[in-house]
């Protein structure tokens, strides 16, 4: 892929204290600052209206692991180690196994801090190695982790237990299975209260994110603070839920679809994204506390867009605002995601940026930012678009998209053209849709009959950036056995 490198922003200046705060499932318009009309956000709000609201940035994948490998690599799809969600083990906590790990020799954005003297933490949800592998966050370049390494552990805002380092740590929740229906003509309030335990995952994770803030503020750190809302299941406090009971005609949800039960499902799903921006308000209050505030690189985005099942109700919330799909696709709504940067003095208060980007630029922006060589990567830096350099900026020729899960899909970005090719995996024939995203976002009308030529580019781009994976199961491009074989 065809990028450009500009001259870094640090000569032999320390580069500021960085803190990326990752979203789990949260649509593209579920902000305010994005249009979102039910739902409270106001200290992200205020942190758009303090720096630069992206309109046109993309995660990597539609689904979680790959999305979170894939910022802190900087490949894209056809490069990527992780393509799709391997879950491995179970949701019991014997069973317990996480997901495929990353490989010995990743070099991540851990270990690109690392070098410029960064003191590094990761606190949140990880979904990319348990204890005992090679992916475990200790041995990918952080110095400190606290949170969720398995995925399926993040389905339960109460669970009996998180991570710090390597340590198991206790939490005052009892055991329960958070895929469980109850039977709507017998259900009663304390069925529903079942689902709740005393220590909120996500709160604890904010606390262990200040102090790591707190002892490191006389030196350069990196916090990459991966909240796992609001990914379900549907659970909140009380006092987090409770303003936003009444605002909405709503029935409770029973579990039939997967996940936790919820008596009111709308207001907790509405309180889960309020309650993120809270703890955003968190942080951001702490680095004033600590007089980091003009020194702090605060970005904050989201792995992908809405979900579909669980009780939520994105048509609702309107979550993916004007954009086709969500979760699981490759259309708009499923990978184009927020980005919101503050720096307070550097990036300027109240702009908007149209700039397409993705998340695999993070490494080569930060590169740029400290000063350091940035490993091959499918990245360019961001820094021209976030502090007005003169000149020409590096653009993307394009962006690629490939997704192995959901009957194998292929996207491909090139200027305002989008093309969408589904069912790759049963049927590697099948046509190519192409939308004009000037003119419409929302991916409603295929003009691909219209432009032979771009269908013809978009084939050369596949045949380009897709690299063979290392299992059978994410290998549907240009698979060299029966694809048939692999039941995805």
């Amino acid at each position: 892929m065809l990028c450009t490198r500009l001259p870094t922003y640090a000569q032999n200046r320390p580069g500021p204290n960085v803190i990326y705060i990752y979203a789990d499932d949260l649509g593209y318009g579920e902000l305010g600052c994005y249009g979102q009309q039910k739902i409270s956000t106001p200290h992200l709000d205020q942190m758009a209206a303090e720096g630069m609201r992206f309109t046109q940035h993309y995660a990597g994948a539609p689904v979680c692991a790959p999305s979170r490998c894939m910022l802190l690599t900087g490949r894209h799809p056809g490069h990527s180690y992780i393509r799709g969600n391997y879950e491995l083990g179970g949701f019991a906590d014997s069973l317990e196994g996480g997901q495929m790990p990353l490989p010995e020799g990743t070099f991540t954005l851990g270990h690109l801090m690392k070098k410029a003297g960064y003191t590094t933490a990761v606190v949140g949800k990880w979904g990319l190695g348990m204890i005992n592998t090679t992916g475990h966050p200790l041995r990918q370049g952080f110095d400190y982790f606290y949170g969720l390494l398995d995925q399926k552990q993040a389905h339960n805002y109460y669970p009996t237990h998180l991570w710090e380092n390597e340590r198991w740590d206790t939490l005052r929740n009892p055991a329960f299975t958070v895929h469980r229906r109850i039977d709507p003509a017998k259900a009663i309030d304390a069925d529903f209260e079942a689902f709740k335990g005393k220590d909120y995952a996500p709160e604890k994770m904010t606390e262990k994110a200040m102090a790591f803030m707190e002892k490191n503020r006389s030196k350069p750190f990196f916090l990459y603070l991966a909240y796992p809302l609001p990914h379900l299941a549907l659970q909140a406090p009380d006092s987090w839920v409770q303003p936003y009971i009444g605002k909405f005609d709503e029935k409770p949800y029973y579990g039939q679809n997967g996940y936790a039960p919820a008596k009111y499902p709308l207001s907790t799903y509405a309180a889960m994204i309020t309650g993120l921006d809270a703890q955003v308000g968190r942080i951001m209050e702490k680095l004033k506390q600590l007089g980091l505030d003009d020194n702090t690189l605060v970005c904050f985005s989201s792995d992908n867009g809405a979900t579909f099942t669980g009780g939520v109700h994105r048509a609702f919330f309107n979550s993916n605002g004007p954009l086709r799909g969500g979760k699981m696709e490759v259309f708009e709504g499923g990978i184009r995601v927020p980005l919101i940067v503050r720096w307070k003095g550097k990036v300027q208060a109240g702009s908007t940026s149209n700039f397409p980007s993705t998340q695999y630029d993070i490494l080569a922006t930060l590169a740029g930012l400290i000063g350091q060589k940035a490993p091959p990567n499918d990245g360019i830096t961001l820094l021209p678009e976030l502090l007005h350099y003169r000149g020409l900026p590096p653009r993307h020729e394009y962006l690629y998209f490939e997704y192995p899960e959901n009957g194998g899909q292929l996207a491909v970005r090139m200027d305002n053209w989008k093309g969408v090719k589904l069912q790759v995996r049963q049927q590697p024939e099948n046509p190519w849709m192409l939308f004009d995203l000037d003119k419409d976002a929302g991916e409603t009308t295929d003009i691909s009959a219209q432009y032979p030529y771009i269908i013809k580019r978009f084939n050369e781009i596949v045949q380009r950036e897709h690299t063979q994976s290392h299992i059978r199961e994410w290998e549907f491009v240009k698979p060299k056995f029966d694809v048939k074989q692999i039941n995805k």
